[in-house]
C-alpha cells in the first residue's frame, strides 16, 4: 500500500457543548451533520488492498469482509475515507450487533458477515489519488467526497451534511428514532486533524432512576486501601426481573475510598443476589463478572450489594436494554423505592427510518 496518508491514523475527534452551536460565530460557518452510532473506522485504499483502521488505530479489516468487498466495489481506486462502520436491523442502528463481529473466529465473522451485514457511512475524504487532504478545508473536503462516492451504491453511503442550523436542530431531534445519538458540527474553514478535538458534538442527555446492585473495584485498588472503580445499575423489566442495565465510574480518588466505607454494610453473598442465576435468566447475556468481548485480560470481578439503594444517573442514549455509555452520577434518591426503578421511566425517542436518513 502505497497512499499519500497511510496506516495507522487516529481520527479527529469532537468535544462536547450543550447546544448547537451558532455558523456565526465560525470563519466560513458549520457543517452540520448526524452522529452516527457504530465503530470510526478510517478506510485506506489502494487498489485491491484495503485496510479498515479503527479509533485505536487496530486493523478492523478482519471483522468486515463485507465493508472490505464493498469498498472495492464503490470506492475510487486510491483514496483514504473517514466515517462509521454500522448495522441497521428493521431500519434502526443496533451497536450489539458490532460488538458481536470483534470475535476470534474467522467461521463466526463470516457468518455474522452474512446474517447481518455492515454498510459504512462516509463523512471525510482525506486523501484522493496522489493528493493528501489533510490540510484542506473542510468545506472543500466535503464537496471532494461527494464528486469521488456519488456513484456508491449501498452498503456504502454518504452522510447527509447541511449549512443550515435549524435543519440540524430537526435532525437532532428527529434522528435519535433511527439509533442515531446527536448531531456534530465542523468549522467549514477547519483543516483536519488527527487525534485532535476541533469538532463538535451535541448529544441527548437524560436521567433515570437506577437500582444500586454491586460495584467493581479500581484498577488501582490494595488489598489494605480498597477503592471503588464503577458502580453496577440495574433496571426492573416487565416480568419484574432486575436486568444490568450499565455503569457508574467517574468519582474522584477520596470518593472512591469514601463509597467503600459507605456501601460496605450491603454487601451480601453472591448466592443471594438476584444476578446469581443472571445467564439462565437472560439466555446467554453476559453478566457482570464475564469478560469483555474488548479486551479478554481485564478483570471484569464485582462486588454484589443488597439491592436496595436508589441513584439517579445521567445517560446520553439507550442500546437495546442497556445505557450505551458510561452513566454520571447525579445523587441519591432515598425518596424511590427500588421496585419503582423500571423501564417505563425512560424516554422513548420518535420512531425514524434509517432509510430515510440515508436516502
Amino acid at each position: 500500500m502505497d497512499l499519500p496518508v497511510m496506516p495507522p491514523l487516529s481520527p479527529m475527534l469532537s468535544k462536547a457543548t450543550k447546544a448547537l452551536p451558532s455558523p456565526e460565530a465560525y470563519h466560513d460557518g458549520l457543517q452540520y451533520e448526524p452522529k452516527w452510532d457504530g465503530f470510526r473506522c478510517i478506510v485506506f485504499r489502494d487498489g485491491d488492498e484495503v485496510e479498515l483502521g479503527s479509533r485505536n488505530e487496530r486493523p478492523l479489516t478482519r471483522y468486515f469482509p463485507e465493508v472490505v468487498e464493498a469498498v472495492k466495489a464503490s470506492f475510487p481506486q486510491r483514496c483514504v475515507v473517514d466515517g462509521e462502520i454500522v448495522v441497521a436491523i428493521n431500519g434502526r442502528l443496533e451497536f450489539e450487533r458490532l460488538l458481536e463481529r470483534i470475535h476470534p473466529a474467522d467461521s463466526r465473522v463470516r457468518k455474522l458477515a452474512a446474517e447481518t451485514p455492515a454498510s459504512f457511512v462516509a463523512f471525510d475524504l482525506l486523501a484522493l489519488g496522489d493528493d493528501s487532504l489533510l490540510d484542506t478545508p473542510q468545506g472543500e473536503r466535503r464537496r471532494l467526497l461527494e464528486q469521488a462516492l456519488g456513484p456508491a451504491r449501498p452498503p456504502i453511503h454518504l452522510t447527509p451534511a447541511t449549512t443550515d442550523q435549524a435543519t440540524a436542530q430537526e435532525w437532532f431531534s428527529m434522528f435519535e428514532g433511527a439509533g442515531l445519538d446527536g448531531v456534530v458540527a465542523k468549522p467549514r474553514a477547519a483543516t483536519y486533524e488527527p487525534n485532535k478535538r476541533t469538532l463538535l458534538k451535541v448529544k441527548h442527555e437524560r436521567t433515570a432512576d437506577v437500582v444500586l446492585a454491586g460495584y467493581r473495584l479500581h484498577k488501582t485498588s490494595k488489598p489494605d486501601e480498597p477503592l471503588l472503580g464503577s458502580l453496577l445499575l440495574g433496571l426492573y423489566n416487565a416480568d419484574g426481573v432486575l436486568q444490568h442495565v450499565g455503569v457508574s465510574a467517574a468519582f474522584p480518588a477520596a470518593r472512591r475510598a469514601e463509597l467503600i466505607e459507605e456501601l460496605a454494610d450491603l454487601v451480601i453473598e453472591p448466592a443471594g443476589h438476584p444476578w446469581a442465576q443472571w445467564a439462565a435468566a437472560e439466555g446467554g447475556d453476559r453478566m457482570p463478572g464475564a469478560q469483555s468481548r474488548w479486551n479478554a485480560g481485564k478483570d471484569l470481578s464485582w462486588v454484589p450489594l443488597d439491592p436496595v439503594m436508589v441513584a439517579e444517573v445521567g445517560y446520553d442514549h439507550m442500546e437495546g436494554t442497556r445505557f450505551r455509555h458510561t452513566t454520571q452520577f447525579k445523587r441519591w434518591r432515598p425518596d424511590r423505592t427500588p421496585q419503582s426503578c423500571t423501564y417505563e421511566q425512560l424516554e422513548e425517542p420518535v420512531n425514524y427510518e434509517l432509510d430515510d436518513i440515508l436516502s
